[in-house]
């Protein structure tokens, strides 16, 4: 059901080039496109809102090693290795479960959820095309998605129910940052004198 699933929605590719852009243009640059996002966050932000892109990633960082050990205990191969299949971009040969990719931008977008519901439905969203489109170029199977969504979601309920214990943590790096800001700018009027 995995293959038949994949083959469906990876049938699709190739058909419209517009399409295969957009899709490769996800796969390739969501983790940018998120990583750019949380900084932007951070740096226009409130307390809050630096708080959030701050457990965002790490939530995106301890789901990704949450993956990595799943892919000690489970290997299964990719798509085109398993198969005959055409993909849209080269990769490389490793595990196809679960799929990094989604489960970094699902953990990201499932933390801001959590705790700022109007941001985080685009960055759900976008997580979603993000899974879709390793699937469309080749590179997942669609079970691969499914579990990096459940990692992703797993790990971000969990740090959620332990901000107060890395609230301490989240205040220092903020505490540092508005420290530098507030020399950057001594120095720059320092310069002007």
């Amino acid at each position: 059901m995995n293959y038949e699933l994949f083959k469906t929605i990876h049938g699709m590719a190739g058909r419209n080039i517009f399409l295969d852009d957009f899709m490769v243009f996800c796969t390739n640059n969501a983790i940018y496109i998120f990583g750019l996002s949380l900084l932007l966050i951070w740096i226009f932000g409130n307390e809050s809102y630096k708080k959030s892109a701050f457990y965002a990633g790490i939530t995106g960082i301890i789901a990704l090693c949450a993956n990595y050990l799943i892919t000690l205990i489970y290997y299964e191969p990719r798509p085109f290795v398993a198969h005959h299949v055409h993909t849209l971009i080269s990769h490389a040969a490793d595990a196809s479960f679960p799929s990094d990719h989604t489960t970094g931008a699902f953990a990201i977008a499932s933390l801001m959820w959590i705790r700022h519901q109007k941001i985080g439905v685009f960055m759900i969203l976008f997580a979603l095309l993000t899974g879709f489109s390793r699937i469309w170029v080749g590179h997942h199977y669609p079970f691969d998605v499914l579990g990096s969504i459940v990692v992703a979601t797993i790990i971000a309920i969990l740090i959620s129910k332990l901000i107060r214990l890395l609230d301490p943590l989240a205040n220092w790096v903020i505490s540092i940052y508005y420290f530098l800001i507030r020399k950057k700018r001594t120095t720059t009027d320092s310069n002007f004198d």
